[in-house]
């Protein structure tokens, strides 16, 4: 569910602005964002590992199936109770949790995938590293590969300390990063995502393709790179 972030690829900090929800292709809360943070909650995790036992609990389902609308951002009081959402809602109690336990942690909306569509995560600093904490993948344990986060890239991110939220605007991602980062992860990945995918005989074709796929992906990052 947690994996460092790979500098050069993920813009961590942003650009402080004055509510990009606002902005006509900003993401469009269902309500002030105010609300998101201030309700209580009546789940309290005292760990990571509870926050992702939590999670399995949960069920994804899309807005249009949930509420029968094309876009519904739930408080996170109102997701904890029915235990259903999509990943806006899985982000906003997710991201509520890991402040309560004391991290600098903000929600962040951005792209996500081959084909970059939308999405919502969690990410936090600690020592001066950044970590991407995706809620839906609470299934595949606590930590993730760092490859993994190549698929991310983080629009608009937001930060509450207790009394004022900030808004974060983030730029495109650079080029990406060499083959040999890519390559010297490539154990990692296998490690984590092959025992998730070898656990059913129906999840090996796709791990075997997912994993084909990033490689050849490594090699168009590192072609782009060298043109002049």
């Amino acid at each position: 569910m947690i994996a460092e972030i790979i500098p050069p690829a993920y813009d961590a900090e942003g650009k402080k602005v004055f509510r990009p929800f606002d902005r006509r292709k900003g993401p469009r809360p269902t309500f002030p964002l105010g609300r998101y943070v201030s309700h209580p909650l009546a789940v309290h995790c005292h760990s990571i590992e509870e926050i992702r036992k939590f999670l399995i609990e949960c069920e994804y389902v899309s807005d249009k199936e949930l509420f029968d609308k094309e876009r519904y951002w739930q408080p996170p009081e109102d997701f904890e109770n029915r235990k259903k959402g999509d990943c806006e809602d899985f982000a906003f109690w997710t991201w509520r949790q890991f402040m309560d336990l004391g991290y600098d942690a903000r929600v962040v909306f951005g792209r996500h995938g081959r084909y970059g569509s939308g999405h919502a995560w969690v990410q936090f600093i600690q020592d001066g590293k950044c970590f991407l904490v995706e809620p839906l993948w609470r299934r595949l344990g606590e930590t993730l590969p760092r490859l993994s986060t190549l698929r991310s890239w983080p629009r608009f991110s937001v930060a509450w300390d207790g009394e004022i939220l900030a808004y974060y605007q983030h730029r495109e991602p650079s080029p990406q990063p060499p083959i040999v980062v890519p390559a010297a992860l490539l154990p990692e990945y296998i490690i984590i995502w092959g025992g998730f995918w070898l656990g059913s005989p129906v999840r090996i074709p796709k791990f075997i393709w997912s994993l084909l796929t990033r490689f050849v992906q490594g090699f168009q990052w590192t072609g782009k790179m060298r043109r002049p």
